[in-house]
């Protein structure tokens, strides 16, 4: 096994011969839930409990979503797999789009994050089908990229009395904007909860 820093890259011998596995660990800042379905901005609390549906209570929960502009294959209202149950975004990426924007912070609040992680550079990168799995055994899989809209930006245009920052969020975020997750096992997850990260080759 070689060690650089927090990325691990193990070797795992098989029946079927040697597959590379990386694994990473990450910190858990912080754990969000958006209360009000008439907002996608999230509130801190000390844990959050993950069902099949993701988290109860939040506008994001259920299994079963109406596709939307991002699933135009099927006609809009379909009934269709919720593969957007979870939303994590990195402290080290937060703060980049800051930088890119010329602020003190961007909180993962704004963006409607359910999870704040920290020590994972390049979170956005993480390939479809990555296990996050945490102290319980709770296991989310990534579904991929949350690609940047105005959204977060006009909150965050708010949040500073500046409604030019929301154009500005799109391309600051690109690539930074974090991962949506679905749940694959249910449990508890903490604030200050260790991750580790599988990505299968």
């Amino acid at each position: 096994m070689q060690e650089y820093g927090k990325v691990e890259v193990m070797e795992d011998k098989g029946a079927v011969g040697t597959t590379m596995r990386r694994t990473y660990t990450a910190s858990i800042v912080s754990v969000m839930a958006a209360g009000h379905k008439d907002s996608f901005v999230t509130a801190a609390a000390d844990f959050i409990h993950v069902e099949l549906g993701g988290i109860p209570g939040d506008r994001h929960y259920g299994i079963m979503v109406p596709a939307d502009v991002r699933q135009n294959w099927y006609p809009k209202g379909t009934m269709i797999a919720n593969r957007r149950q979870i939303s994590i975004v990195s402290a080290e990426e937060c703060e980049e789009i800051a930088v890119r924007m010329g602020l003190p912070e961007v909180r993962a609040e704004w963006l409607g994050a359910n999870i704040l992680v920290s020590g994972l550079e390049g979170l956005t990168s993480l390939p479809r089908g990555s296990r996050l799995l945490f102290p319980d055994g709770t296991g989310l899989i990534c579904e991929g990229e949350n690609e940047p809209c105005t959204g977060p930006g006009a909150v965050i245009g708010e949040q500073y009395g500046r409604p030019e920052l929301s154009g500005m969020f799109v391309k600051a975020a690109y690539k930074r904007r974090g991962i949506v997750c679905s749940v694959e096992r249910e449990g508890t997850i903490n604030r200050g909860d260790s991750c580790e990260i599988l990505i299968p080759r």
